[in-house]
């Protein structure tokens, strides 16, 4: 089995909830680390979620601020992450983690 280090994710999730980031078939990924970075003079809300659940709701970033979650989060081959943010193009997002193959 090869572990591969990646970058699951970079962008600005609508305003809409949206897949970020599908874990491809006959692979097992770890979510290790979520970096939300407010781009705007205001706070602003994100919900980010994981197989249809959440696992971050309503979570507010300050505003011209940068929230650093880490965590080991497994997901199995086709779960998804999703995100949504209240505020048109404010949040930024960063999902990095590794690949089983």
């Amino acid at each position: 089995m090869a572990t591969l280090a990646k970058k699951l994710y970079i962008g600005t999730p609508g305003t809409t909830s949206a897949t970020l980031y599908t874990v491809p078939a006959s692979t097992t990924a770890i979510l290790k680390n979520i970096v939300l970075s407010n781009t705007t003079a205001t706070a602003a809300i994100i919900t980010i979620g994981v197989g249809g659940k959440n696992i971050l709701t309503n979570y507010t970033v300050a505003a011209n601020d940068t929230a650093v979650i880490d965590l080991s989060l497994v997901l199995s081959a086709t779960d998804t992450v999703t995100g949504v943010q209240t505020t048109a193009s404010a949040i930024n997002v960063f999902l990095s983690g590794v690949e089983v193959v």
